[in-house]
């Protein structure tokens, strides 16, 4: 049976949580337990909240920037003094988002039964990843949970920080390839269909490109609602395929070959798999323990295969540089020469670090300058799509005016 309470802390702060118990008494004996004092219990009635945590787990989520909000406040927390009891309870009433509110409350009663945080995190896969669960149980290993939250909080803002620069720098394109769209589907719609009933008065010959258009034009015209559903349609189907397992080999073969954009896939996912390793590593996961992490991080599947055909070369007793040497293509050359460096040093974390800083440093100065790029590209474009549409509605005007001669 689940009961809402209200109690008071050994400081005497107020707080309200929830707990599972059989009965009133049985909670109350339990919130004395931990040494603070209940002042009010109350029954929830558990079909509405089974209803109501389904209804938030569906449509709530724990964005990013509050898994780093978290993950810093934790940790100024639990430097500052506080019990990780106390520092959760704290974030809780601080908390907007119901779904972490939930969660807190979770973590709270893992703590409050035995548990670890790593164990509580762990019940949350969905929210978070792999990496963070394993650099806080490396944590609570090594006994520096709050030195670990901190160094977590900055990689998840770094990796964080890396893909709102790409996505930043495609929204521009994106907006103007959709209102090219937009725009040329009300032409073909209202435009082309006028022109086309002019053509045919004066019965003149028509070229295949004025056709084509014409053809088009009253398609639009007369399935202007299709036509968009088509066009959404379409628009989702490409989503659908870009995530489909069966299509990612191919799309991460032509991702990382396209001009420009596959310079910054590869540096994307070095930088990527540098600073995860790093901060693995700098936790005090093993070797072999962090590659495997490091393997779910990365999104492109020949790097995931890289990195799984490190972890059996590690285990075979090579070095870890050894595979990055061989994947050259993917992973640039200093990849595996600063690793070697790191290797032979015993400063592997500290050279994993210094390429993830190099790469993220290379992305930044790339998106700056991707608009650039992308703008005589798309201007190129539009010209073209533009001129085709101007000669093949023209040609026929000339073949008018030279008949009225």
């Amino acid at each position: 049976m689940l009961f809402l309470y209200k109690a008071k802390s050994k400081t005497g702060e107020i707080f309200e949580s929830a707990m599972d118990a059989p009965d009133r008494y049985s909670l109350a004996k339990e919130i004395k337990s931990h040494g603070d004092f209940p002042l009010s219990i109350a029954e929830k009635n558990q079909f509405f909240t089974d209803l109501k945590s389904l209804f938030q787990n569906f449509f709530t989520k724990v964005s990013v920037n509050e898994q780093i909000i978290f993950t810093k406040n934790l940790s100024g927390m639990l430097k500052a003094g506080l019990s990780l009891y106390r520092a959760l309870s704290v974030l809780k009433k601080q908390t907007q988002n119901s779904k972490l509110n939930s969660i807190l409350t979770s973590l709270s009663e893992e703590i409050n039964s035995g548990g670890t945080l790593s164990e509580g995190l762990g019940k949350f896969p969905n929210v978070f990843s792999k990496l963070f669960v394993s650099i806080v149980k490396a944590g609570e290993e090594s006994g520096n949970l709050a030195g670990a939250l901190s160094d977590l909080g900055i990689n998840l803002e770094k990796a964080h920080s890396l893909t709102k620069k790409i996505r930043g720098a495609l929204i521009y394109p994106g907006i103007i390839l959709s209102a090219m769209v937009v725009i040329g589907v009300l032409m073909f719609a209202f435009v082309v269909p006028t022109l086309a009933g002019t053509f045919k008065e004066l019965g003149v010959t028509l070229p295949l490109s004025t056709r084509i258009l014409i053809f088009a034009g009253n398609f639009f015209s007369n399935h202007l609602i299709l036509t968009f559903v088509i066009i959404i349609g379409t628009a989702f189907g490409l989503f659908s395929l870009f995530r489909a397992k069966f299509a990612a080999k191919y799309i991460d073969y032509i991702l990382i070959r396209i001009p420009v954009i596959g310079i910054l896939a590869k540096e994307l996912n070095t930088a990527r798999t540098a600073r995860t390793m790093s901060s693995l590593l700098l936790a005090g996961v093993s070797i072999i323990r962090a590659v495997e992490i490091t393997t779910d991080v990365v999104q492109n599947i020949y790097y995931k295969k890289v990195l799984a055909d490190a972890t059996i070369s590690i285990e075979k007793g090579a070095p870890f540089s050894k595979t990055f040497a061989d994947n050259n293509k993917l992973y640039p050359v200093m990849m595996s020469e600063m690793i070697q460096v790191g290797e032979e040093t015993g400063k592997l974390s500290d050279m994993l670090l210094e390429i993830a800083l190099f790469y993220e440093g290379e992305i930044e100065n790339k998106t700056k300058n991707l608009s650039t790029i992308i703008e005589p590209v798309l201007m190129v474009v539009i010209g073209a799509g533009v001129g085709f549409f101007a000669i093949s509605m023209i040609s026929p005007l000339y073949s008018i005016l030279g008949n009225i001669e």
